[in-house]
């Protein structure tokens, strides 16, 4: 068995027993006409769209969970949005994952009380890159998270090394909706944050856990996009099992990066893949540099 078939072979091993660097900041981007739209997943569920991933909110009488904060000039907006559906406090804030676009309003919302959680290596890497310390998590963890509030049991559970080094997917267990944070996304090519410590076979894996732990009528809420079920899922999953090799096809004949890219390799699935953009091009490149 040569190394291209072992690499294969393990990852396909980890698919199958996987149970049920610097952030991105806001910079000067213009937020002044960002509406932030409100729906519903469950009575007492929502999620939150605005710039940037996606917010999920459990609200009832035992308090607020929020699932990432977006952008800080933003947290105005997203709070009065809460308001709308509840007025009990914002308790709690998980990140799902380091960039500014699920991050940058911890800050905001650690000054009005609420406490924000996140992974050990996720604070790690705010704080390296010298974010003011109201922006870093005051509660990490290392292993599952369980919350019981408002009837529901919400578990939080690290995905490691997938789209960065310090992923969480958050599970509403009464409601069945999973949110992945961005190492899924329903709307173009997969993203390894290489520069944030992601790594391919950790991606694969992530998505492996999502898979094994929805069941059919399961709601995924991504990072980025549109609500799916496991099928798209596992769709998404088998399509970068294909381009991986194709890539490492390509790389043991010796081909360049740039030779890789102008092969086309994603044009079998552009149709198929929401808004690609350009996405498919960096995909294929962060692919050779995991595979090189």
């Amino acid at each position: 068995m040569n190394a291209t078939s072992i690499r294969y072979l393990c990852i396909a091993i980890a698919l199958i027993v996987v149970p049920a660097a610097s952030p991105v900041v806001s910079g000067q981007a213009n937020f002044d006409n960002v509406e932030i739209t409100t729906m519903r997943l469950a009575d007492n569920l929502y999620y939150l769209q605005g710039q940037g991933g996606q917010i999920g909110v459990l609200s009832g009488p035992d308090g607020i969970l929020m699932v990432d904060t977006q952008f800080a000039p933003l947290t105005d907006r997203i709070v009065a949005a809460i308001r709308a559906v509840s007025t009990e406090p914002i308790k709690f804030a998980l990140n799902t994952h380091v960039h500014g676009d699920h991050t940058g309003g911890n800050s905001n919302l650690a000054t009005m009380g609420v406490t924000v959680m996140a992974r050990d290596e996720l604070r790690e890497d705010l704080a390296s890159a010298e974010n003011p310390p109201a922006r870093l998590p005051m509660v990490t963890y290392d292993g599952a998270v369980t919350f019981h509030m408002n009837g529901e049991t919400v578990r939080a559970v690290p995905v490691p090394v997938a789209h960065t080094r310090g992923d969480t997917m958050v599970y509403f267990e009464n409601a069945d909706v999973l949110m992945t944070g961005d190492f899924y996304r329903s709307e173009g090519y997969p993203n390894i944050a290489i520069q944030n410590g992601g790594s391919l076979e950790g991606m694969l894996a992530g998505l492996g856990h999502v898979i094994g732990a929805s069941g059919p009528d399961t709601r995924i809420l991504p990072g980025h996009g549109p609500i799916v079920n496991r099928d798209a899922v596992r769709t998404h999953r088998d399509m970068m099992l294909v381009l991986m090799k194709q890539v490492q096809e390509r790389l043991d004949g010796g081909m360049t990066e740039d030779q890789i890219v102008a092969a086309g390799l994603t044009n079998t699935f552009d149709s198929q893949v929401r808004n690609p953009g350009t996405t498919n091009e960096r995909f294929i490149r962060q692919l050779v540099q995991e595979l090189q």
